[in-house]
């Protein structure tokens, strides 16, 4: 199975921590160049530094700018004209009743989830096409199909990364480019468990308080436990590989279960 990377560069958007810093870890192990993208110089060199001390071998540049904004996007392709690989992570998350949601949310949410993808889709994407290889992978959630009640603005977000990361797919059939999704679960990230000690108490075990949680809001897991993000890294990962090439315009889960549909 040809999973090896050597000669290609990738960037990981939101890849400071959580599921994006473990993409980026395991794209740096199969020899890819990894940009380590955040909003600030200190959070990116910081991220870079753990990086090598896991990953001796690893290559890696800051990508330093937000991408919740057309700005922050242009200053991030300015220091990266070119990659043969995209991970679409940045994404925030925040419960909230849908009657609470004022409209500066909704466009927020948008703004970071949504657009910074498709920004970046459409600058990096057709200089793939031109050079007949690339990746694009969208961290959508199971979310974006199981909307949570408790933050409908979020699973409209990932809804909408479902749908483009489908188009795009189509746009750039036989290229030798894909373009695909992954659906991950309720994941043990940091933001998460700073949202998990809220409920539980700051010295609360977490993968208990995690399995509480669920037992109560996802009880269709079949894991019945917090995935972690080098589970999900995994199946990115090996979307990014020639082993992969002919897996596009999916919806792949590592969602634990959750989701009870068979397709």
């Amino acid at each position: 199975m040809d999973i090896d990377l050597k000669g290609k560069s990738a960037l990981v958007t939101g890849s400071t921590g959580g599921i994006g810093y473990a993409v980026a870890r395991e794209l740096a192990r199969l020899g890819a160049y990894v940009a380590v993208n955040g909003r600030t110089g200190e959070r990116v060199e910081a991220a870079i530094a753990q990086l090598k001390g896991e990953v001796p071998e690893g290559e890696f540049i800051a990508g330093v700018g937000s991408v919740a904004s057309a700005e922050g996007v242009a200053e991030l392709l300015a220091g990266l004209p070119r990659v043969d690989i995209l991970i679409n992570n940045a994404g925030i998350f925040e419960p909230k009743p849908f009657f609470e949601i004022p409209d500066e949310d909704w466009q927020r949410f948008y703004d970071v989830n949504v657009m910074s993808g498709v920004r970046l889709s459409r600058a990096y994407v057709p200089g793939m096409v031109e050079r007949g290889w690339g990746r694009v992978v969208f961290i959508a959630s199971e979310s974006g199909i199981n909307i949570p009640l408790e933050m409908v603005h979020y699973g409209m977000t990932k809804t909408a990364q479902l749908a483009i990361s489908r188009g795009l797919a189509e746009t750039v059939g036989g290229s030798g480019v894909t373009v695909n999704s992954v659906l991950p679960g309720p994941t043990l990230t940091e933001g998460v468990a700073e949202f998990l000690k809220s409920m539980g108490g700051a010295g609360s075990d977490l993968e208990q308080v995690g399995r509480e949680f669920i037992a109560e809001n996802r009880p269709t897991s079949l894991i019945k436990r917090l995935a972690r993000p080098e589970e999900v890294a995994s199946m990115v990962a090996y979307l990014c590989t020639p082993a992969a090439s002919a897996t596009s315009g999916a919806a792949l889960r590592v969602d634990g279960g959750v989701l009870r549909g068979i397709a």
